[in-house]
């Protein structure tokens, strides 16, 4: 039998099952974005693999503070045998469907153009075909010139750049060597707006995105058609549409860790009993959030706060797209040590290829010690084995887990991947700069109703009269049951 706790509530428009305009709660999910895994989990991968894949995204990264953007790369290093999550958009007039990799660590929406020289023509993806946009063939495709105010907006944080042609542009050079190229366009992203389980409304708008002429994107294992950029910076999606009105300077998603894959993901924030937030560090170009310290089984790791400051080339990040997770030089030793001595009478540790690994004959959650993150602002991240501990295989019956956590030699860097992130509700609250999340499995339905005192005081302010509707009276239910 399900549980439910009903509530009359007041809504004005949900995108992707979440309520607009404040929608700091979630009522349902029939049309959210849904998250796809690439490669399920039980398809083991070589954890060398996914280091490398990593540490090449990891170049980008710390190579776009001096100018070079963060983007990662799709199809190129086949990053999705990895197991990387994408979603589904919808782009032009007539509608046409792309498969884009989410990446919280970029900011541009891109895809391939028709002719795109060096961009993926085939995919190893199950049920993956893949799409290029032609602005010529979209009625409300309209190229974006350098005289735009956005082309300048985007160019202050080098997301954007202006070509002989006069046409706005973007080149993102990769630490790794590839590289991709195109320019800018304006058309419909299609929003199918749903209130209830019944009525639903187009609420589409008009967005700046990219389309890809050339591209050193020739390995095509696991290609798709583009990346969804999540930044916070003026060419991501989600701010181009909170500063219409059309959703909130937020977004939410769950990661599923099971075989199985997927999850969700969604335009608004998800309210969830037992969710913690950490502010954002102002004027960073990513996710940076202020990690404190670390402690295994209840006790604190001796580890120097400085270790975990922030600098243009320290910090802690949350990055999608990143697989693993990775530690700062300075922490990395105290913690694999911690966890070495806590399981050392349970299990027989050995060395793969240069990773830290252990003989489990017994229940990993059984052997291996909860490991807490401390935030600013007292929020804490709690981890199960699984999300610091990666399965590789087995040897005579016995399972062999291998260090998830791996460590970025010579930089100070700590980023949070999607093996930390998996099976948590996730909550990028820009509009009040925090990030928030709490343990969830996401292969239940997220369903919670609205709070009408946050609709009318805390959140109004943020969304335009004009695109208001006329509120009206619903009831919905709070089901955690699946």
């Amino acid at each position: 039998m399900k549980a439910c706790i009903f509530a009359t509530v007041y809504i004005w428009v949900i995108f992707s099952g979440v309520v607009l305009p404040p929608a700091v709660v979630v009522c349902d999910f029939p049309t959210a974005l849904t998250l796809h895994r690439a490669i399920p989990l039980k398809d083991r991968v070589e954890l060398s693999q996914l280091v490398a894949h990593d540490r090449a995204r990891h170049g980008r990264l710390l190579q776009s503070i001096d100018g070079v953007v963060d983007f990662p790369v799709m199809g190129t290093y086949n990053p999705y045998r990895v197991g990387l999550y994408y979603t589904n958009v919808q782009l032009g007039s007539p509608a046409k469907e792309f498969n884009v990799q989410i990446d919280t660590g970029s900011d541009v929406l891109w895809v391939g153009c028709s002719g795109c020289d060096g961009c993926p023509t085939t995919t190893g993806l199950q049920d993956v075909q893949l799409n290029t946009f032609d602005p010529s063939s979209s009625s409300t495709a309209s190229v974006i010139t350098c005289s735009d105010k956005r082309c300048n907006m985007g160019a202050q944080y080098a997301d954007a750049l202006c070509d002989n042609s006069s046409n706005c542009a973007y080149q993102f050079q990769y630490g790794d060597g590839s590289a991709t190229q195109g320019y800018y366009v304006s058309d419909v992203f299609h929003l199918d707006t749903v209130v209830g389980n019944t009525q639903t409304y187009n609420n589409s708008a008009k967005i700046l995105f990219g389309v890809s002429q050339t591209g050193d994107l020739t390995k095509t294992d696991r290609a798709v058609d583009g990346i969804f950029g999540l930044g916070q910076q003026s060419m991501s999606v989600v701010t181009q549409l909170s500063s219409q009105g059309i959703t909130p300077a937020a977004f939410s998603h769950c990661l599923r860790g099971d075989d199985n894959g997927g999850g969700i993901l969604v335009f608004g924030s998800i309210v969830e009993p037992g969710m913690v937030y950490t502010p954002l560090v102002p004027s960073q170009p990513h996710y940076n959030l202020n990690l404190q310290s670390i402690s295994v089984n209840g006790q604190a790791l001796s580890i120097d706060s400085s270790v975990f400051s922030t600098s243009p080339t320290t910090g802690t990040i949350i990055d999608s797209g990143t697989t693993l997770a990775y530690l700062a030089e300075g922490a990395y030793d105290p913690f694999v040590n911690a966890i070495s001595a806590a399981v050392s009478q349970n299990v027989r540790p050995l060395l793969s290829r240069g990773n830290s690994c252990y003989l489990i004959t017994s229940s990993v959650n059984d052997v291996f010690p909860e490991v807490t993150l401390h935030f600013a602002g007292g929020a804490s991240m709690v981890l199960r084995p699984q999300d610091y501990l990666l399965e590789q295989n087995s040897i005579a019956g016995a399972a062999v887990w291998c260090m998830g956590f791996q460590k970025i030699d010579g930089q100070g860097m700590t980023i949070l991947g999607d093996l930390v992130l998996k099976d948590k509700i996730v909550v990028y609250d820009l509009a009040n700069q925090r990030i928030g999340w709490v343990n969830y499995d996401c292969k239940f339905t997220i369903r919670k109703c609205l709070n009408k005192y946050r609709l009318k005081h805390e959140h109004l302010h943020q969304y335009r009269a004009t695109k208001q509707q006329q509120p009206f009276q619903e009831s919905y239910s709070h089901d955690n049951s699946n």
